[in-house]
């Protein structure tokens, strides 16, 4: 199964305990594959960096993502011709599901969960993923 993770998720996980670093925990035990775009990778990395300012005593924040993105598949999207989300900052998560033929992202952000179907992808809470698909293995 190849999914997307939505910033915050992956950033939950690295720096926070609870069900996004459980999910981050079902990738490092290969139970599915994460899709990312350089666009999505510089995201991740610029958010890693101003929290880890914040959170100094977070250790190799940096080479967890690394490890991730290394594990990960990269595809290039095309832009999207019309907006799709609310935050359009959102529609790279969307371009890179439909360049990475991937049927889901997993996120809390209200502007991905609201258009949940597009395109035939489906966004789902981290817990909500995490009940659906790693608790049955």
């Amino acid at each position: 199964m190849r999914i997307i993770l939505d910033t915050n998720v992956l950033v939950s996980g690295l720096f926070f305990t609870g069900t996004p670093l459980k999910i981050l925990k079902g990738i490092r035990r290969g139970q599915y594959r994460t899709v990312v775009s350089p666009e999505i990778v510089d995201e991740y990395q610029k958010t890693i960096n101003k929290l880890a300012r914040h959170f100094p005593n977070v250790v190799n924040a940096n080479a967890q993502l690394e490890l991730i993105v290394l594990s990960s598949d990269i595809c290039q999207p095309k832009k999207l011709i019309e907006p799709v989300c609310d935050d359009p900052d959102d529609d790279k998560f969307i371009a890179c599901a439909i360049a990475g033929k991937t049927k889901i992202i997993v996120s809390g952000d209200k502007h991905l969960l609201s258009i949940s179907g597009y395109g035939g992808i489906e966004v789902l809470r981290p817990r909500e993923f995490l009940e659906r698909y790693i608790q049955k293995n």
